[in-house]
């Protein structure tokens, strides 16, 4: 379901531009629909009034809690849409919230569990703020990141809808709105359109063009220094400096070379290098490297100016990582943790 099918019924019931508006605010910040007035029986027309106990109920079903999963640094989130299909969203530390904005994925990152079966669906705008508006009923929400099941990029209008409504009645600042992607030339042509200008994370994972390739079969075939130059451009727009995504895989993506690589693409720009070290899933062939390799990779790159945050992988108690709580239900089999990143 799309943004445009909540707003519809709510003018069919007569609702004024400040009605709805006060409405949606409520419905992103998890309040009761016709909070905020000291008299609402005196703001609301009668006939919205009346349907706003059934429209909460709708639109808490557009995703409801199926699962949940508290582990040391996150809570696991399996929720149920409408039709049935399950999505997943991830609590963070410091009200962060990670959402979904796709059944499964098409880019089927060799590493990564949720691109295994494809793309099933689109998640509507309605059903990517939902997710917002559950978190928040469990606990205040400051930042939301895109970077859940699916790639923002392949629901474009979809996420970009989400986005400003997020940023404007959600009351959520522009910077901790976090836009994941794998490099698409369409994010760096719309994202510079919108009212609301979210941060950028791009999941970049090696410098060399034929091994991303590899890695990220189905993703746009852009060189890595074109997608950082791309990234840097937007970056100095916004003023919000580019989060580099680097899941760490050992023998693969963290030797020297790489970083000399990360180095020459990333000296004087305006981002952060995120290492996250990769947790095994069974059957997928890689590994996550040794502590001691991943703290001196963080290390040499930072000695070499480059900004490194060297993330710990959230959610290694609770299968984490995208798309292993809703494996659990399609799956015979339980699999082991990844790291939240694609």
């Amino acid at each position: 379901m799309k943004i445009d099918r909540i707003r519809q019924p709510l003018r069919a019931l007569g609702a004024k531009p400040a009605h709805e508006e006060l409405v949606l605010r409520n419905w992103t910040r998890a309040l009761p629909l016709g909070s905020g007035r000291s008299r609402p029986e005196d703001f609301f027309p009668l006939q919205l009034r009346s349907a706003l106990p059934a429209l909460a109920r709708e639109w808490q079903g557009l995703a409801r809690l199926r699962a949940e999963y508290a582990g040391e640094d996150g809570t696991k989130l399996l929720l149920e849409l409408a039709d049935g299909q399950t999505v997943e969203s991830v609590l963070l530390p410091r009200g962060g919230l990670c959402v979904s904005t796709q059944v499964g994925c098409a880019v089927g990152c060799t590493f990564c569990m949720t691109g295994r079966d494809g793309l099933q669906r689109q998640l509507g705008s309605a059903e990517i703020v939902a997710q917002v508006a559950l978190a928040r009923s469990k606990r205040p929400v400051k930042k939301v990141v895109f970077m859940g099941m699916g790639e923002p990029a392949h629901n474009l209008d979809n996420v970009l809808e989400a986005i400003e409504l997020l940023g404007t009645l959600g009351d959520i600042g522009h910077k901790n709105l976090v836009f994941s992607t794998i490099g698409d030339r369409r994010v760096f042509e719309r994202l510079p359109q919108g009212g609301v200008k979210p941060a950028l994370a791009l999941s970049l994972h090696t410098t060399n063009a034929e091994l991303r390739a590899r890695l990220l079969p189905r993703a746009p075939r852009i060189d890595p220094a074109e997608l950082v130059e791309l990234c840097d451009r937007y970056s100095r727009a916004t003023g919000y400096p580019i989060q580099y995504q680097w899941t760490l895989l050992e023998g693969v993506n963290d030797g020297d070379e790489e970083v000399d690589g990360i180095v020459r693409l990333l000296a004087g720009k305006y981002a952060v290098m995120n290492l996250i070290p990769y947790n095994t899933v069974d059957g997928l062939g890689f590994r996550r490297p040794a502590q001691e390799r991943a703290e001196a990779m963080s290390l040499a790159l930072y000695k070499r100016g480059i900004l490194t945050k060297l993330r710990q992988s959230a959610g290694q108690d609770i299968d984490g990582g995208c798309g292993q709580l809703r494996a659990r239900t399609t799956l015979p089999e339980p699999r082991s943790a990844i790291s939240v990143s694609r």
